[in-house]
């Protein structure tokens, strides 16, 4: 039998529009979240203290990160550096997986740096 090792399917897994699902947390290391996104809601311009990579699961956004814009589908696999602003917009129902690490990001208001 194998330990310590994590298996999802991604595409059973149950997740509520605005109510985030984390997978995996740890200290220091990282943190998975599965996020519901209704066509037409966004998730506002933001930034986190964390290198942040969002993949498109299922449907299609548009994601802004300053002067740059992109629509995405399933299989699309976006990279943010800590602290860039960005901002997501659902253009059909969307499922997206994101991956935070380090968890917490140095400046994260959870550190004492």
């Amino acid at each position: 039998m194998m330990r310590g090792v994590d298996f999802w399917r991604l595409d059973a897994e149950p997740v509520q529009p605005h109510s985030p699902r984390i997978l995996h947390s740890d200290d220091e290391a990282n943190r998975v979240i599965l996020l519901a996104l209704p066509a037409g809601e966004r998730l506002s311009e933001h930034q986190v203290h964390e290198h942040a990579l969002v993949a498109v699961l299922d449907g299609e956004v548009v994601i802004r990160a300053g002067a740059q814009e992109e629509r995405l589908s399933a299989q699309a696999l976006v990279h943010f550096k800590p602290a860039e602003r960005h901002e997501v917009q659902a253009v059909s129902d969307a499922r997206l997986l994101l991956c935070l690490a380090p968890w917490p990001g140095p400046g994260h208001p959870s550190r004492i740096d």
